[in-house]
C-alpha cells in the first residue's frame, strides 16, 4: 500500500509540476508579449515626441517669419501714409500753384489789352 500511495503521490507531483511548468510558460511567454509591446509602444512614442518636436519648430519659425512679415507690414503702411501726406501737400501746392498762375495770366492779359489801348490812344494823339 504504501507503494501505491508512493506511486499517487508521484502521479501528482509529476501533474502539479508539468501544471506549474505549462503556467511558467504561459506567464514567460505573456511577460515576453507585454514587453514587445511596451517597446513598440515606446517606439511609437519616440516618433511622436520627434514629428512633434518638428511641428514646434516649423510653428516657430513660420510664427518669427509672421511677426517679421507683420512688422514690415507696418513699417510699409506707416511709409505709405508719410508718402500720401506728401502726395496730397504736392497735390494742395500745385492747385495753389495753378490758381496764382490763372490770377497771373489774366492780370498779364489786362495788362496787354491796357498796354494796346495805351498804345492805340497815344498813336492817335500823335497822329492829330
Amino acid at each position: 500500500m504504501e507503494e501505491g500511495i508512493k506511486n499517487r503521490i508521484i502521479i501528482i507531483l509529476a501533474i502539479l509540476t508539468a501544471i506549474f511548468f505549462i503556467s511558467t510558460v504561459g506567464s514567460c511567454n505573456n511577460a515576453q508579449q507585454q514587453r514587445l509591446n511596451r517597446d513598440k509602444e515606446m517606439a511609437t512614442r519616440l516618433d511622436l515626441e520627434e514629428k512633434m518636436g518638428k511641428f514646434t519648430q516649423e510653428k516657430e519659425t513660420i510664427e518669427a517669419k509672421l511677426n517679421s512679415a507683420t512688422e514690415e507690414l507696418e513699417k510699409e503702411k506707416a511709409a505709405h501714409q508719410v508718402t500720401q501726406k506728401a502726395l496730397s501737400q504736392e497735390q494742395l501746392m500745385t492747385q495753389s500753384l495753378k490758381e496764382e498762375l490763372e490770377k497771373i495770366t489774366k492780370l498779364k492779359e489786362t495788362l496787354e489789352e491796357d498796354l494796346k489801348e495805351a498804345l492805340i490812344t497815344g498813336s492817335s494823339k500823335k497822329s492829330k
